[in-house]
């Protein structure tokens, strides 16, 4: 029986270059799901070296092991109780002190340890110069240099990684000492554990007696469930060795602890950086003084967002710029061009196999396709957010936006969820936005954050955008799309205010998040990252939206309209299209529909407007798909390949009025179910997400009303 492969854990800050060294070792060889009991993303992909095939683990970004956040404690738990052959603790060599707090706090559990020290180039720069030999012997661990967005120094590391899961017997890093007072404490809270429990099992003794005394609830339970009665003997140890530090240093003694861990950092870059001449100050300080400008900051934020939808549409749809066999075409009358041919293909089945046509037609190539029609916006949108993201300018985005959310009773870091809601612009999601909120630690902040972050423009209410703007506004697009941007941020701004003044009362936190260093994005890695989204928007379209528009098409086919209703008043058969439009008003959907229409007709909204929307509530894309149907459907006489957006412009019944009120309740109304879902898990109550689903409906139908009545009196 063949041996398990060996396991390599990669671990450090975020913006540290992680991600990046754990695409490099592993390639395409990855998959991604979550950690058992939580939300947190998991990542592992697998590397071959001279050992043979090696796991490589990803672990969470975090900047210290406190078990302050689900992060810290799976980063901890996966080098503690999954006991990997390695860790590897990747830093950004331009912030060692900061990156080294981690180190510290690794190198305290012991491990099998690499340093990586990422982005040496930045430090360069800089004008820092570190002696990698010193720091290797003062920290008892392996240091490599890398640059990993542009592959420098990774077959070594790999090479050193295949020599420390080679070599016999376990080298640990050095010991963390905390001066002479504490150190002493430490070891007699270290004996009394050793006598009551004996042996430890994989948990360091030492470093146990540590977080005792720092008073970390999670070790503090470890402790108890393993030494049972002998608890209160250890608990007296750890009572007199906290005392003891406190009355010494006249501080807490968490505080104490954390300090020398700090001074202990601050040592090793004593030791072991000096400036070459005059350290020059940062491009990044530089360019952070007009980019986070008071007045500049948010100005180039808003030409940023312009400049994006400007990029999109013009790429996506409005360029021809990719060759075909008739010419030059877009990427997305590519995609039309082959649902199209796909139609003409299977024509010749109306007449002998009609049922199986329709579902086909009207349920996959008009549904579906219609869905996946917009396949190349939403691959250009995910890549030029992700050249924000790499280079840095997202996180600028937050610090911009912190004086203004704070002025509407949010918390600073109620950006970060927002940003990955869509906030930026769009092609985010709700989903992992709700669950990024864990990053506020009140929770009253993580209650309004996780309310308002569904206002956002995710990256299913682009379709329905994008068809609209096509057909209404075609010469508008980037102004359209700005102006929904605008509106998205201010009613979830002013929402969140009604939360904070009136239903979820209490006081802000304060905001502290770093700014990382600017860099050129590593382009393989956004091309990997736009594709990897790209393709589950792809999966949606293909499994869940299929599903469910098949489950629309069959509410829109049936029952049949009866025989004798099939004609008209001179009792001869109805033309095709009228036909097809009285079958569909007969079916199960055609009167939810019409029963929904006496009130959503102030918005504008007609049956099969309604029959769209009603869908919508299981997932956004399904409402391009749905009208897809609705409308291809009620066309099936014409014999020609379908074109939503073309028939809505040409439509009677249609206008930039009604379409506007459309995409502003498609954008505000109900959340979709799985951020229903996500809400109630980290709520742990039904009350929230009850409460989201019937407020933004109902202010989204609210301004829908008012944008229709009014638009219709000011363009009559």
């Amino acid at each position: 029986m063949p041996l398990p492969p060996k396991t390599i854990a990669l671990a450090g800050n975020p913006n540290a270059g992680k991600t990046s060294i754990f695409n490099e070792m592993t390639g395409s060889a990855q998959q991604v799901s979550n950690y058992p009991g939580v939300t947190v993303e998991r990542k592992e992909g697998m590397m071959r070296c001279g050992c043979g095939r090696v796991r490589v683990i990803d672990l969470p970004g975090t900047y210290s092991l406190s078990a302050y956040s689900p992060e810290e404690v799976i980063a901890r738990d996966v080098i503690i109780n999954d006991q990997p052959d390695l860790v590897v603790n990747i830093i950004d060599a331009s912030n060692l002190e900061r990156n080294l707090y981690l180190t510290i706090q690794l190198m305290e559990l012991r491990p099998e340890m690499i340093l990586v020290l990422n982005m040496i180039d930045r430090a360069e720069k800089n004008g820092l110069a570190i002696d990698i030999e010193k720091m290797s012997k003062l920290l008892g661990v392996g240091v490599v240099t890398t640059i990993a967005n542009r592959s420098e120094g990774i077959k070594k590391l790999v090479c050193q990684c295949d020599q420390a899961m080679n070599q016999t017997g376990h080298t640990p890093p050095a010991l963390i000492t905390y001066g002479h007072p504490i150190d002493e404490v430490i070891g007699r809270v270290q004996a009394v554990i050793e006598s009551a429990i004996g042996n430890t099992g994989r948990y360091q003794s030492r470093w146990l007696a540590v977080k005792l005394i720092e008073g970390e609830d999670q070790v503090i339970r470890l402790v108890q469930t393993m030494a049972r009665e002998h608890y209160g003997e250890i608990n007296q140890a750890v009572n007199r060795a906290a005392k003891h530090i406190e009355d010494h240093f006249n501080d807490d003694v968490a505080s104490i602890i954390a300090e020398r861990r700090f001074g202990f950092a601050a040592g090793v870059v004593r030791e072991c950086v000096t400036l070459r001449g005059q350290a020059r100050q940062q491009a990044t300080d530089q360019i952070d003084e007009i980019v986070c400008h008071k007045v500049f900051g948010p100005l180039i934020l808003v030409a940023a967002v312009t400049a994006l939808f400007f990029a999109v549409f013009k790429l996506s749809d409005e360029w021809r710029w990719i060759p075909w066999l008739s010419g030059m075409v877009s990427p997305t009358g590519l995609v039309e061009m082959f649902f199209g041919w796909l139609s003409g293909l299977i024509a010749p089945m109306a007449q002998s196999m009609p049922t199986l046509h329709s579902i086909l037609d009207d349920a996959v190539i008009g549904g579906v396709g219609g869905v996946l029609g917009f396949v190349p916006l939403i691959f250009i949108m995910f890549f030029f957010i992700g050249i924000l993201e790499d280079c840095g300018y997202v996180a600028r985005v937050a610090f911009i936006m912190d004086r203004i959310l704070r002025i509407f009773g949010l918390q600073g870091k109620s950006i970060l969820p927002m940003i990955v809601a869509g906030g930026l612009g769009a092609g985010g999601c709700a989903v992992p936005a709700v669950m990024a909120t864990r990053i506020l630690r009140d929770e009253k902040d993580r209650l309004i954050t996780m309310l308002v972050v569904p206002f956002m423009n995710c990256g299913a209410k682009l379709p329905v955008f994008a068809m609209l703007i096509a057909a209404f506004f075609p010469h508008a697009r980037t102004r359209a799309m700005l102006g929904l941007w605008v509106l998205s941020w201010v009613v979830a701004l002013i929402c969140a205010l009604i939360l904070r003044k009136w239903v979820i009362k209490g006081e802000q936190t304060p905001f502290v998040m770093e700014l990382p260093s600017y860099h050129i994005p590593m382009v393989k890695g956004v091309l990997r990252h736009s594709i990897e989204r790209t393709w589950l928007y792809i999966k949606k379209a293909g499994t869940i939206i299929l599903a469910v528009n098949l489950l629309v098409w069959a509410a829109m086919s049936f029952p049949k309209l009866p025989q004798e209703q099939a004609v008209n008043d001179l009792g001869q058969p109805l033309a095709a299209v009228e036909l097809a439009e009285k079958e569909l008003g007969y079916s199960f959907a055609g009167r939810i529909g019409h029963a929904l229409e006496p009130l959503s007709e102030w918005a504008g909204f007609d049956w099969r407007t309604n029959i769209a929307l009603a869908s919508g509530f299981a997932a956004k894309e399904l409402i391009v798909s749905a009208m897809g149907t609705v409308y291809s459907i009620s066309e099936q006489g014409e014999g020609e390949p379908f074109n939503l957006s073309q028939h809505l412009a040409e439509s009677p019944q249609w206008g930039p009025v009604r379409a506007f009120a459309l995409m502003v309740f498609v954008m505000l109304y109900a959340p979709c179910l799985a951020t229903v879902a996500v809400i109630r898990r980290e709520s742990n109550s039904w009350k929230w997400p009850a409460f989201s689903v019937f407020w933004s409906t109902f202010l989204a139908f609210v301004l829908a009303v008012v944008i229709y009545q009014l638009g219709n009196i000011v363009i009559p």
